[in-house]
């Protein structure tokens, strides 16, 4: 068996179990397990972690005044996830619009979401050559 390599986030949050919530609610995401402070989520089959901080050297958006990386999501329609999410009580940091790449058109936007977090919602991933 060929073993792949995987790369994820973990999102630091005050409250895994309200998150998680907003998460399925604003963004669709499903529950994949629940540790109580450690919860596994996907959204369209990408998967993500939540946790709640406890010292250890690393502290949710709201702690630090700042966010310090941003989740770039790549779906058919980025106008309807991102609509979906100020719905639910997300902030606009950039409206989903065109934008002209090396690569083509482009359509993206983004948000916060009220844990601080900021995520960029786009039609293409540019992640391969070009």
């Amino acid at each position: 068996m060929r073993l792949v390599t995987v790369i994820s986030l973990m999102l630091a949050v005050p409250d895994a179990a309200a998150a998680s919530a907003w998460y399925q609610r604003a963004l669709g995401a499903t529950e994949l397990w629940n540790l109580g402070s450690v919860i596994g989520l996907q959204i369209h089959g990408a998967p993500f972690f939540l946790a709640e901080p406890a010292n250890n050297r690393w502290e949710s958006p709201d702690v630090l005044g700042s966010t310090t990386v941003r989740i770039e999501v790549f779906v058919d329609d980025p106008d309807t996830f991102a609509a979906a999410a100020a719905a639910a009580g997300a902030e606009y940091h950039d409206p989903v619009r065109d934008h002209q790449m090396p690569w083509g058109p482009h359509r993206q936007g983004g948000f916060f979401d009220p844990f601080g977090h900021l995520w960029l919602v786009g039609d293409r991933s540019p992640l391969q050559r070009h």
